[in-house]
């Protein structure tokens, strides 16, 4: 029931975060400077579009578990997702970086078209994916090893993109960048299908879950259909606040946020027999303190690193006046972010996951904090303090892909059900969400500075929110993470005994079944 895993599946697995890096990283980095100084769309409507397109992830995130869940194949529940959506997903890289000839609507109406396709191939692919680690072992040490695997394999793959597209749009451009992104894809593209295919064939699924089949599907749906107002009108008004930051929007926020919490507890408090599976599941997660606390966990540490990342390009090409160095910026932080996640197994070992959390998040802001202190034009100083924050930093995806699993156990712990596909894909969902509000703020910080990518003389008024996005403020979102996490409940003794207590469970269904 314990299966230690080897080195081989270890290392599969994590080259499909490799590939999906190539993804995530490469648009989280880049995207929003394309479509400002290639494509030539507005920082205010890719701010908007940045938002729109990760609400739709609320609905697919969650959709994508529950189908992921209920899926059985001699593959498993997750590989075969896996599989069939990496065509997809190469497709959608290659088009998001694509620059058709339109008019200024239609290049918009082509962004959202992409983006939105990209985000439903990501989800059908990493949903399950991220669900895959929740199945491979039951051993909470495992898992961490395992992460830490996944995410040198996310760092290795966002080392690729993020370091190697400048010079690959550079060199297949020749001068001509909307060329040259599109070329650039087409690498990353094939690159991904071959990373993808190594990871579902060096992978198993062994943690047995028993099948609920006490509702068709179509029926589960239907009523998370019902369900979802209480999960996208929150986030609704977050967004409608975030964007336009007015009284009248405000008002809104509390209003909605006061209505989905009376909604909320009259869901919890109903009895259980009066639910439906996927009610059940909802209900479940919502009195989940450990799942929830990393719910938070994951869109603070998200928009503390999708800040950072979604400046760098800017930060580098105007403030420090040599975009060149992005890409070798990126290769200093995406090297050392590998040590990081391999560490995060040895340094959990000896202080405990909670507490290397909390240190990792306070050193990290601490020094990106830090940056806003140098003089003009210190560039290594730049390089050594954005290293080591990023040393930290890495730790944070690596610790909380890990402690999702700890939530499931300790769900089927006090409920005899696990829902892992559901878990996961909130924990994934939660974190596209923060990467799309720290995008969008990116780009409306840099638009209240008056900048236009398409209008040089924009840029030097612009330059001091550049220098803040680089600084203070993610590390306001990094230090709320610490407080948060002080509150999470499960340490690594109770963890240890929540495992024991699953296995013994797992082995008596075995025995009886035998």
């Amino acid at each position: 029931m314990q299966q230690p895993l080897k080195l081989k599946e270890k290392i599969g697995y994590g080259l499909g975060d490799a590939a999906a890096n190539l993804v995530w990283r490469g648009a989280l980095a880049y995207l929003a400077v394309f479509y400002t100084d290639t494509f030539g769309i507005s920082a205010a409507a890719a701010a908007m579009l940045f938002l729109v397109v990760r609400l739709s992830d609320g609905v697919t995130d969650i959709v994508m578990g529950m189908i992921a869940d209920r899926t059985r194949t001699r593959m498993g529940k997750f590989r075969p997702w896996i599989l069939g959506s990496t065509p997809l997903l190469g497709l959608f890289m290659v088009l998001c970086f694509s620059t058709p000839a339109l008019s200024d609507t239609g290049k918009l109406v082509y962004a959202y078209l992409t983006y939105i396709g990209l985000t439903l191939a990501y989800t059908l692919n990493n949903v399950p994916y991220s669900a895959l680690m929740g199945v491979m072992t039951s051993d909470d040490q495992a898992r961490t090893s395992l992460s830490g695997f996944r995410f040198a394999g996310a760092f290795l793959g966002g080392l690729l993109v993020m370091g190697g597209l400048p010079t690959l749009v550079a060199v297949l451009g020749q001068g001509n960048d909307a060329q040259g992104y599109q070329y650039a894809m087409y690498v990353f593209a094939t690159l991904l299908t071959v990373l993808m295919l190594i990871t579902v064939f060096t992978t198993k699924e062994r943690v047995p879950v028993a099948a609920d089949n006490s509702m068709p599907l179509k029926q589960e749906l239907i009523d998370l259909a019902r369900q979802l107002p209480l999960i996208l009108t929150p986030l609704l008004a977050i967004s409608a606040f975030f964007y336009y930051r007015n009284l009248q929007s405000g008002l809104i926020f509390i209003i909605v946020m006061v209505t989905a919490g009376f909604f909320v507890k009259r869901l919890v408090s109903r009895p259980e027999q009066a639910n439906s599976r996927s009610q059940q599941d909802i209900v479940d997660l919502l009195t989940n303190k450990p799942w929830l606390i990393l719910l938070g966990m994951g869109f603070l540490t998200m928009m503390f690193n999708g800040i950072k990342y979604g400046v760098i390009a800017y930060y580098f090409k105007y403030y420090i006046g040599d975009a060149m160095l992005t890409g070798y910026y990126f290769i200093g932080l995406l090297v050392v972010s590998i040590f990081g996640a391999m560490a995060t197994p040895w340094l959990s070992r000896r202080m405990g996951r909670k507490v290397l959390f909390v240190t990792a998040l306070i050193l990290s802001s601490l020094l990106t904090a830090a940056l806003y202190f140098l003089p003009e034009g210190a560039v290594a100083g730049v390089f050594l303090l954005g290293c080591c924050a990023e040393f930290f930093a890495a730790i944070m995806p690596t610790l909380f892909f890990s402690m999702l699993g700890d939530s499931a156990d300790y769900n089927e712990w006090k409920t005899g059900r696990r829902a892992t596909g559901l878990v996961y894909s909130a924990g994934t969902f939660v974190q596209k969400t923060g990467g799309g509000f720290a995008g969008a703020l990116v780009l409306l910080v840099l638009g209240s500075y008056g900048y236009d990518g398409m209008q040089p003389e924009s840029i030097t008024q612009s330059l001091p929110g550049m220098r803040a996005l680089m600084s203070w403020i993610p590390a306001c979102f990094g230090l709320a993470g610490a407080l948060l996490i002080l509150r999470y409940p499960l340490n690594d003794e109770i963890q240890q005994e929540v495992t024991a207590t699953l296995l013994k469970r797992r082995s008596a269904q075995s025995s009886l079944s035998a």
